[in-house]
């Protein structure tokens, strides 16, 4: 069941790190977190951003905040995890920092193809596998795994990340069963278009109004945790997912995507 805010604070406090915090959902995972009492390390590779998050996050709710720039692909990110949270306990792990290239798989380069891996599975593995450590030793904590709707079946002009998304749901589901049993609540949230800055940058010129919010997001995120291994936001969302993966063939699935998104994209 939906852990009570004294709870909440006691099972997955007094610490909580966000992967990806600089803008959007991660950024409004940090904000949620601190209401409720958390203290957040905020982890991205951009500064700039995470230092102003971090100031907003004291001074509104009068939580501690540190910031912690750390690229997610580099190929000592488990060493850099260890020395940034040494003296810390962390009890809830969110990883919602994504890489992903738009385009057609071979006009992308190979290089952004490899770092949505490396950012998209690898990460995810490496954080939850140390910080899973810790929290199992205490008998308490949480992971939050952000995945997409994209993980349902192939999606065109997005197939590496989508491949890496359905790494992350299929990983969520795997751990959710293994860790319950230690403590440690696990929760995949498929998530479907939200309206973040890398939404925005991504410039699609259609389907806006299926587009999503990030504090709702959250908040299902957030209530989800313990009670189940995946979560859908939004009732359309759940919708569409039930059309592509029950009603659907699989084969008229992808291509159902594959219109989609170049519809939205206009290629």
């Amino acid at each position: 069941m939906s852990r009570e805010p004294r709870e909440f604070q006691k099972h997955y406090g007094p610490w909580a790190l966000v992967a990806g915090a600089s803008e959007g959902l991660g950024a409004e995972f940090a904000r949620q977190l601190a209401a409720r009492g958390l203290s957040v390390v905020l982890l991205s590779r951009r500064a700039e951003p995470l230092e102003a998050l971090a100031a907003e996050l004291m001074q509104r709710y009068s939580v501690k905040a540190r910031v912690a720039v750390i690229d997610l692909a580099a190929a000592d990110l488990e060493a850099q995890l260890k020395a940034a949270t040494a003296d810390l306990e962390i009890g809830l792990l969110v990883y919602n920092a994504a890489h992903s290239g738009l385009g057609e798989f071979l006009d992308q380069e190979l290089a952004s193809q490899l770092r949505s891996i490396e950012v998209n599975c690898r990460g995810p593995v490496i954080l939850s596998h140390v910080l899973g450590r810790q929290m199992a030793a205490r008998r308490r904590g949480g992971i939050i795994l952000m995945g997409s709707l994209a993980s349902g079946q192939g999606v065109p002009l997005v197939a590496t990340y989508a491949a890496t998304k359905a790494f992350d749901l299929i990983l969520a589901e795997g751990l959710w069963e293994e860790l319950r049993h230690l403590g440690i609540d696990v929760v995949g949230c498929r998530a479907g278009a939200t309206r973040t800055p890398g939404y925005e940058r991504s410039r699609p010129q259609s389907g806006d109004g299926i587009v999503g919010e990030t504090g709702p997001v959250v908040r299902a995120a957030l209530q989800a945790l313990g009670r189940q291994p995946t979560i859908i936001p939004g009732f359309v969302n759940g919708l569409a997912a039930f059309f592509l993966g029950r009603l659907l063939p699989r084969r008229a699935a992808v291509q159902f995507m594959g219109k989609t998104m170049r519809s939205m994209y206009r290629t």
